[in-house]
């Protein structure tokens, strides 16, 4: 065994009590600590459940709200929406559409109109504002060609396009309202392979079009396409019922002026010549007898004017025997009527691929070029050429008469009562055509039109730069 020597002081009675105090005072005041810290982990337990279940409180009740928020946000969107497809009413349209983004973008009422916004339409190759929310008086006239920035971006790929400076987008920057924004996001209007326009909004925060925001603006541009096209379509319908009413009254006071002009006049000479006869019938017989032949030559005349009139009206040889011998009658008419002779070159069957109405529009657009050319061309003859060109079809109305500048009756057109032109224009247009005139003083005119006989023929023919050494369908203003 293995002894230490410690030198320890010899142990007395008071050491005893002391030593013996100690060992049983000692668990005491270890228990006691230990109580103590159990005691304060468990109120700092307690205090920590009681902060996570108010935190967890107050996370349920921001959720709650944030939810109710967007169930209302929906509820709005709905109802919107239900209102942009009930409506056919193109302006209102465009404006419930702005207002239906706007709605699912805003955060609050305040933060509604801090949103700028616009639809940006198409006409004649640029872009304009259709309708907007927040934008100047001077920006509602601005155009745009659609090339750079966002706007040539979301027109080129047909996907939506950001900007994180806008005041210095290369077109968006002539927007004045602008200026304060820091982001703008625009969204194409397409269905299929046909752009209509873009949708465009901006906001002053600068990463306020998130990708969610992004994501509502593009159902809210299908949803408003869809309701756009309707009311575009109805738009159309209408203007045509009224470009319709307006061919109709064209035509009736194409005839009062015709009937005042020609059978109207003639009659009432007839009625002085017979007057004039009575007269002379009991002091010259003779002369009597002349007057009254005169005056049944003039009878004649003004009953081939009636009936000349009538023909164009409604050609009805064209229903039974085609185009081609409508256009033969016409022509054997204007020389029995007023001396003209036209000459038609055409092969009978050459119209046959085109329905009954499109032959009709053919044949009204040949009689006014012949009647133009009659009235004002002085000139001996007319032809009237029909030809094939492929897929199109060629009709030529050329004469020889004295011609006329171009540019200069073009220029004062909007200033003349006649309505030829115009008639013309817009029956080659129902035929999806081209038509074209060449005419210079001194050496005639010559009117052409191209019919296409296809659906190809029909694109190919809207082509740009398609026939480009013939003068485009906008100079036929200068038909007199």
């Amino acid at each position: 065994m293995l002894l230490l020597n410690l030198n320890l002081p010899p142990i007395n009675g008071d050491s005893l009590q002391m030593i013996a105090l100690g060992l049983n005072v000692g668990p005491i005041l270890i228990g006691a600590t230990l109580l103590g810290w159990l005691t304060d982990q468990i109120r700092g337990y307690s205090t920590d459940a009681e902060e996570q279940k108010n935190f967890n409180t107050a996370r349920r009740d921001s959720k709650g709200k944030t939810l109710e928020r967007e169930i209302q946000k929906l509820k709005i969107m709905v109802h919107m929406a239900t209102a942009l497809n009930s409506s056919l009413d193109y302006e209102y349209v465009l404006r419930m559409a702005l207002d239906l983004g706007t709605s699912a973008l805003a955060d609050s009422k305040q933060d509604e109109t801090r949103i700028k916004s616009a639809v940006l339409l198409f006409e004649r190759g640029a872009l304009y504002l259709a309708s907007a929310r927040g934008m100047s008086q001077s920006d509602l006239t601005t155009t745009f060609p659609g090339k750079s920035g966002i706007l040539g971006e979301a027109v080129t790929t047909g996907e939506r396009a950001f900007s994180h400076d806008p005041p210095r987008d290369p077109e968006l920057r002539r927007l004045s309202a602008l200026h304060t924004s820091r982001s703008a996001v625009c969204i194409p209007l397409r269905i299929g392979l046909e752009l209509y326009g873009v949708l465009l909004y901006a906001h002053p925060r600068q990463n306020y079009f998130k990708i969610d925001r992004m994501e509502l603006l593009e159902i809210v541009s299908q949803q408003a396409m869809i309701a756009l096209q309707n009311a575009l379509l109805y738009y159309e319908l209408e203007q045509e019922k009224e470009h319709i009413m307006e061919i109709h009254e064209q035509a009736r006071q194409k005839l009062a002026r015709d009937l005042h002009d020609g059978p109207t006049q003639s009659v009432a000479a007839i009625a002085m010549r017979i007057n004039f006869a009575r007269r002379l019938l009991d002091r010259d017989p003779r002369e009597t007898a002349s007057e009254l032949f005169k005056t049944e030559e003039l009878a004649r005349q003004t009953s081939k004017e009636i009936r000349q009139m009538l023909f164009t009206m409604r050609p009805l040889i064209l229903e039974s025997k085609g185009l081609v011998a409508a256009l033969e009658q016409l022509a054997v008419k204007m020389e029995d009527a007023h001396k003209q002779i036209v000459v038609v070159e055409a092969t009978p069957d050459i119209a046959e691929a085109l329905d009954l109405k499109k032959q009709g529009l053919i044949f009204s657009i040949t009689e006014e070029a012949v009647n133009n050319a009659r009235k004002h061309a002085q000139a001996e003859r007319i032809w009237v050429r029909l030809s094939r060109r492929g897929d199109l079809l060629e009709l030529e109305i050329e004469d020889n008469g004295v011609g006329f500048n171009l540019s200069s009756v073009d220029a004062g057109y909007d200033q003349r009562g006649s309505l030829g032109m115009l008639n013309m224009r817009e029956r080659a247009e129902l035929l999806n055509g081209q038509l074209h005139i060449d005419s210079s003083a001194g050496r005639g005119t010559r009117i052409t039109l191209l019919i296409p006989l296809t659906n190809e023929a029909t694109n190919s023919l809207r082509r740009p730069g398609f026939a480009t050494h013939e003068v485009p369908l906008e100079h036929a203003g200068s038909i007199r």
